[in-house]
């Protein structure tokens, strides 16, 4: 089963240096009868205009990790880890008992556009972790890459939780497999498709349960992010 979910419908938040698409219940956006979809409790489209962003702030228990789709990510936390993040590039966090950090914009000009997933851990109190990588563009190119993996999975980036989450840049066809007692969740970031017959535009997402594969038909240069997760 394939559950469209339209970007108009989605919740929004316009606080002038930042503007937020919530795919659930967050913030000022509440909507008790959409919390989660499996281990994933948020998933927010931020664009960050230029020399703002989040204060040093507090998370705990939450595995959280931020892809990059536009301008730069600058991080700096209370674990000493300062960088720069750019498209196509993933920052990660297991938060265990605790972690303060900042995102910015710190660029003059150019906004700043990311997704932020934040995912249940198996447990609370978990060692914490913090990392990133820097993916090229040909990696992602008209196939499909894992950036994330549990711990015995293959991807470079390593969390706790029993995800996978895939992204790739196409033009053409791109099939995946869906094992049993497995569900999706699925974001197009840029571009147009049809996903099993399903027309999206960028900005849709889509719930996929009970389902065996993912025919992704781009009818144009287009951006997506998966998350792979157990069936619940």
């Amino acid at each position: 089963m394939i559950k469209v979910l339209k970007k108009e419908n989605m919740g929004k938040s316009d606080l002038g240096w930042l503007q937020s698409r919530f795919h659930f219940s967050f913030a000022e956006y509440r909507n008790p009868e959409n919390i989660n979809f499996g281990v994933l409790r948020v998933l927010n489209d931020d664009i960050i205009k230029p020399v703002s962003g989040f204060d040093t702030h507090p998370h705990q228990n939450m595995e959280i990790i931020t892809y990059v789709i536009d301008g730069e990510l600058s991080h700096k936390d209370s674990l000493g880890n300062t960088e720069t993040l750019k498209r196509g590039e993933v920052q990660y966090l297991s938060a265990g008992d605790g972690i303060e950090h900042s995102e910015f914009n710190l660029n003059n000009k150019k906004p700043l556009r990311l997704l932020q997933m934040w995912i249940f851990p198996p447990q609370n109190g978990l060692p914490r972790l913090y990392g990133s990588k820097r993916f090229t563009k040909e990696q992602r190119n008209e196939k499909i890459l894992n950036i994330v993996s549990p711990q015995n999975g293959n991807a470079e980036i390593k969390i706790y939780q029993d995800v996978n989450i895939y992204v790739c840049e196409s033009s053409k066809q791109i099939n995946y497999e869906i094992k049993p007692n497995r569900q999706v969740y699925f974001i197009l970031i840029e571009g147009e498709i049809t996903l099993n017959g399903n027309a999206l535009e960028y900005g849709d997402a889509c719930e996929i349960t009970k389902e065996t594969f993912l025919d992704i038909q781009c009818l144009e240069r287009s951006h997506f992010l998966f998350i792979e997760m157990e069936e619940i």
